[in-house]
């Protein structure tokens, strides 16, 4: 099986246990694809979707269109991360229904690089709209931390980063997955090897 055989295979493994996983800079084509098989899996069942979180960076409108899908599906999303989050993933962190992590997870609050090409004119306006967007980004997330949004705000600005056990402290996540914590049985079959017959 080649590379892409096995990466389509493992995504389709997933699929059927209800993951999506979110991994990379979160951009036009991640953030579609996340978006339409979170809204599949809610027309699909009823049963709660587990979103895999490994991003670090990306664009905070595209945040935002993710963090309203999530908050308007009928079924519960769980985020499990991994690796890093930052920026705009961790928007999409603050709107799930429970927030768990790795404990080697790294946490960075900061405001995305943008990259702009316009007219003098236009800059005013892109200015004006990014920050009503900053805005609204930062107080959803200070609402799922229950911190004020000054504070928050302050964080993104001084580009924060925070360890899982920070992240927790903070408010950020609900759990910290550990290694000899109870393990529960995925539903459908698993995934994994299994020995030759």
């Amino acid at each position: 099986m080649n590379d892409g055989e096995w990466s389509k295979t493992l995504a389709e493994r997933l699929f059927e246990q209800r993951v999506v996983v979110l991994h990379g800079a979160l951009d036009d084509t991640v953030a579609t694809r996340v978006c339409a098989e979170l809204m599949t899996l809610d027309a699909e069942g009823d049963g709660p979707v587990t979103l895999r979180i490994d991003s670090a960076d990306g664009s905070v409108a595209l945040a935002l269109t993710v963090m309203d899908v999530v908050e308007l599906l009928g079924v519960p999303v769980r985020a499990l991360c991994l690796g890093q989050v930052g920026g705009p993933a961790v928007g999409v962190l603050s709107v799930c229904t429970h927030r768990s992590s790795m404990p080697s997870t790294r946490f960075s609050l900061r405001e995305p690089a943008t990259q702009m090409e316009a007219r003098a004119r236009e800059v005013e306006q892109w200015a004006q709209l990014r920050a009503v967007e900053q805005r609204r980004f930062t107080e959803r997330v200070a609402g799922a931390a229950q911190k004020p949004v000054d504070a928050v705000a302050e964080l993104f600005a001084a580009g924060t980063f925070m360890s899982a056990h920070e992240a927790l402290d903070f408010g950020l996540l609900d759990e910290i997955c550990r290694p000899r914590g109870q393990i529960h049985q995925m539903p459908g079959a698993p995934i994994g090897f299994r020995p030759g017959r």
